[in-house]
This record gives C-alpha cells, structure tokens and sequence, in this order.
C-alpha cells in the first residue's frame, strides 16, 4: 500500500528549527512592510531522503523516480497571500508542521503563530487541529512552503478596528506602557498609542499601567500601521451626554497659555481662549487667572467629534470689562446672564428657521 505524503512527513527526525527572532508588533513607527526574512536553510525539512526508509516504496508497484515523477505532475498551485486549509502533525521546538496537502508539508515559524504574545506553540495549537493558514512565501529549494497564523489575525484585527473607528464606538484597553510621548495600549492584539495630550486622568501618565481607559479612535491607517486614539475624548463624549451649550458650570483653573486657560470641569478639560475672557482686550491670560483659581464658566460649544469643550466668561459680563475689574459680580450674576444667553440662542434659531419660508412666499 502507498503511503501518502503526511505520512511519509510523520517519519521525519526531529531538525534545527528556525532561530528565535523578536515578534514585530505594529507602532506607529514601523512602515506595513514587515521583515520576514528567516534563514531558509534552517527550516526542517519535511522529506528529507536521510529520514525516509529505502523500502518505503519496494511494494508500490513502482520505483520512487515514478512515484516522484508523478507527483511532479500535480499543480499545487499555491500562492505567497492565499488561505489554505492544514492540519498540524508536528510540534517543533521553534514551529509546527503543517500538512496543507502539497507535495511537502508546510513549515510555520513560533514568530507566526499569533499576533499576540504566547509562551509556546500549545497556546494556540494541538497536534491534528485543523485550521486557516496564511502562505507567507514562495516554496524553498526542499519545495517547502512558509505558513503564518498570525497574518491571518493581523488582517482581520485592522478589519475589525476600522469597523470600530466607523461606528465611532468607545473602547476600553488595558494600558501596558508609557513613554515620554504618551501611553501604549493593544486593541485586538495591535499596538495602539495615546498621545500625551489625549490621556486625561487624575493620575500621572507614568501610574497608569494596568489600569484599563475608554478611548475613542483618532487615526487607524494600516498603511503605515497607525493605530492613535484619545482618552481624552472618551471622556468628554460622555460628559458631554450631560452638557448644552449655554450651561455654567464651575470649574478650576489647571493651565494657562498664551492663547487662553483650560479649566477642568468635572475630570475633562475645556479651552476658555483669551477672545472669551473678557470683551475688553487682554494681553495675556496671566493677567487675568492664575492656576487653580475657582470659576464659573458658560458652555459655548459642545465638538464630540475632536474632543473640544469651548467655555466662556466673556458671556457671563453683566457690563463689559467686568471679568478685569469685578470677577466676582461676574460668577454672582452667571446664571442670570446664561439664561439671557440662550434666549438669544432660541431666538436666533428662530429666525434661522422662519427664514426659508418667508423666501419661498417671496419667489
């Protein structure tokens, strides 16, 4: 009886596997094009002639030229992308045999084994599993081919998040390092970064790992592997569910620059820009507020999709310049001034919307 090629594979001594190399991970520094590069030499090979016995085939019917020749004559037709189908056989020190029904059996690298971080090839295979493969390369000189699980996952993991990013849905991932620029987290096993003036929390960046933060996407490009999202407009999103414009709400002063304050109202962060301190001129912030000083500030603009909270006090003046020579009439008056702040909003979209009619009574 002929013994098929899986079996003949299952005979094979046990090789050198391919050296350890580092799992890349997608940052936003790595361009798409991955190294996947291996020393091809290293690879066991699946029919080696010094592992397979001379008498294999001494009662086929024919000599192992036939039996070669006529294998030579089936077109495989496998192809560096495709998806094949493989069943595993072998567990090896560093990869697995794979069986995908070619004239040798495929060979899959530890490196390839998933996009996330495993302590050995049982994590995620058991001898006779049967599963996709994702063919990474052409066949080497032994007619073997190179597998990858992992391209699988990566493809399907930038599938799923440009799903996510175009729901505009909120995530929560775990923080599992900071640096000088921000903060990294994984999401659906790919690296993700926060930037640093996106992460708004009450501890300091450097005391956030492990802790778990809802984020917003702000940029998911696998072109140039990318993946950026925002704590920061996680959060106002979900404040911003319990604010309208024209609000006042009380808030502390946590920085100032040239251009205006940001107050912190309630664990989010909003731009009171020096053009809404006051309707006199200023000069500069500092000569109005200084850090942590406590006030009272009107909501002027809600922005969901850039995470933007703009406030004003300017709004609140019961008499111009009042904010540089009487602040404190300025927060005892606010929700007094707000009310006749939205009035005016009412009314102007009033007349926004009597507006079309009385042109088309025209016409």
């Amino acid at each position: 009886m002929i013994e098929n090629p899986s079996q003949k594979v299952k005979e094979i001594s046990d090789q050198e596997g391919i050296e350890n190399s580092i799992i890349e991970e997608n940052t936003s520094e790595t361009p798409k094009e991955e190294n996947l590069s291996y020393n091809a030499k290293d690879i066991p090979s699946a029919d080696s002639s010094s592992s397979r016995r001379n008498s294999d085939l001494d009662t086929a019917g024919f000599t192992q030229e036939e039996f070669a020749s006529l294998l030579g004559k089936y077109d495989y037709n496998f192809k560096p992308g495709d998806l094949v189908k493989g069943t595993v056989f072998a567990l090896e020190p560093k990869g697995a045999m794979i069986d995908i029904g070619a004239k040798t059996a495929a060979f899959m690298p530890m490196q390839e084994v998933s996009i996330n971080r495993v302590e050995g090839l049982s994590d995620v295979l058991q001898p006779s599993e049967s599963r996709e493969f994702f063919i990474m390369s052409e066949e080497n000189e032994d007619g073997q081919l190179a597998l990858s699980i992992r391209r699988i996952e990566y493809q399907r993991a930038w599938e799923r998040v440009r799903q996510l990013q175009k729901e505009d849905a909120t995530i929560y991932s775990e923080v599992f390092a900071t640096n000088r620029g921000g903060a990294l987290v994984r999401v659906e096993g790919l690296r993700g970064f926060i930037p640093g003036s996106h992460i708004s929390a009450k501890k300091i960046k450097e005391d956030l790992e492990g802790e778990y933060l809802p984020l917003k996407f702000l940029e998911v490009d696998e072109e140039r592997n990318r993946l950026v999202l925002s704590h920061r407009r996680a959060l106002v999103e979900k404040k911003m569910n319990r604010l309208e414009v024209g609000e006042v709400v009380i808030g502390s002063v946590k920085g100032i620059k040239p251009y205006g304050a940001f107050i912190d109202i309630g664990g989010v962060s909003g731009l009171l820009h020096i053009s809404e301190i006051s309707h006199e001129h200023i000069e500069t912030p500092h000569n109005v507020l200084n850090v942590n000083d406590q006030m009272k500030v009107m909501i002027i603009d809600l922005d969901s999709e850039r995470g933007r909270i703009s406030l004003s006090t300017k709004a609140l003046e019961p008499e111009p310049g009042d904010m540089l020579t009487d602040p404190q009439k300025v927060f005892n008056k606010a929700e007094e001034m707000a009310a006749k702040y939205k009035q005016m909003l009412l009314e102007q979209t009033d007349e926004n919307e009597e507006q079309p009619t009385e042109i088309t009574e025209n016409v």
